[in-house]
């Protein structure tokens, strides 16, 4: 079908606007990718925009050596996993038991829980909840806190109200309980939805430097993305590479003369999102679903 001039002048506009949105967003990754390759005292210099203009890859050996950086990696992957499971286990459970209707009081925790996600104490008040139950300066920190989130209880307490309720109804007249209905009825039909709040909640946990940078002192217990939030603050390359064994290094080679603080900062900050950047193709459907679910009941 031939279009009109109007539509096509509409389409190579939305062309137009999709490509500079896209530019924008992949631009400022490509600059730190070719700044991260390149020699730090050489790309001080500028000029160095799409790619490196000398290449090395001496940043990433400084920033990968760093043994804070290695320790906060596994802080970031160990919340992410168990924080991820317990979170999904703990909300899984409380969408379930106020997805049935006849559950006393039903309404009343409903409307508390809906109060929770409108509403919060603040900052401070948190604080000194987390200090009573000694959670400060703890990997905890970053579980027990999070490991209910009331949005996302709505969104499965929808999803499971959508399940045929003769399936669940034959199950009770078999005499199934609760817990079994659960795991032989609802988690297999639940998959795709627990696969989309798994994926958020993954995502959120790699992502958060909040909890790292405010509720732990200890540098030990910091996750990567704390780590490079106080690297981009840093003033001097010292403050970075605190590590005695990453001092050495430099000094018996020439690295110190070739690396920048802003090259470790691009490299810090490649290392740290390149990992959840390579798992988005991968499970990008899941977040298509996840946008989905709850929005149309079958």
């Amino acid at each position: 079908m031939k279009r009109s001039t109007s539509e096509r002048v509409v389409q190579i506009t939305i062309i137009l606007l999709l490509s500079i949105l896209c530019i924008s967003v992949i631009y400022p990754f490509m600059y730190m990718l070719a700044v991260s390759l390149n020699e730090g005292s050489d790309a001080a210099k500028g000029g160095v925009y799409l790619w490196p203009r000398k290449f090395t890859l001496y940043n990433y050996e400084v920033v990968l050596g760093n043994s804070v950086i290695q320790h906060a990696y596994l802080i970031t992957v160990g919340r992410t996993i168990i924080g991820t499971v317990i979170g999904i286990m703990v909300t899984l459970l409380m969408s379930f038991g106020l997805s049935y209707r006849q559950l006393p009081l039903r309404g009343p925790l409903l409307t508390y829980v809906l109060i929770t996600m409108l509403f919060s104490g603040g900052l401070i008040p948190l604080y000194i909840q987390l200090h009573s139950l000694n959670l400060l300066n703890s990997f905890w920190v970053y579980i027990i806190p999070s490991a209910f989130s009331a949005w996302n209880m709505f969104v499965m307490m929808k999803f499971i109200q959508g399940i045929p309720e003769a399936l669940v109804e034959s199950a009770e007249i078999d005499g199934a309980n609760p817990l079994r209905i659960l795991i032989t009825i609802i988690l297999p039909l639940s998959k795709p939805m627990l696969a989309a709040i798994g994926l958020f909640t993954a995502v959120w946990h790699w992502n958060d430097w909040f909890a790292g940078a405010f509720f732990v002192s200890d540098q030990n217990l910091i996750p990567v993305q704390t780590f490079l939030q106080q690297l981009l603050s840093a003033q001097d390359l010292s403050a970075v590479l605190g590590s005695n064994n990453n001092q050495e290094a430099l000094a018996r080679g020439t690295m110190l003369s070739n690396v920048t603080l802003m090259s470790i900062k691009m490299s810090t900050v490649m290392v740290s999102a390149l990992p959840i950047l390579c798992v988005y193709p991968f499970l990008q459907k899941y977040f298509v679903k996840g946008v989905l679910i709850g929005s149309v009941k079958g």
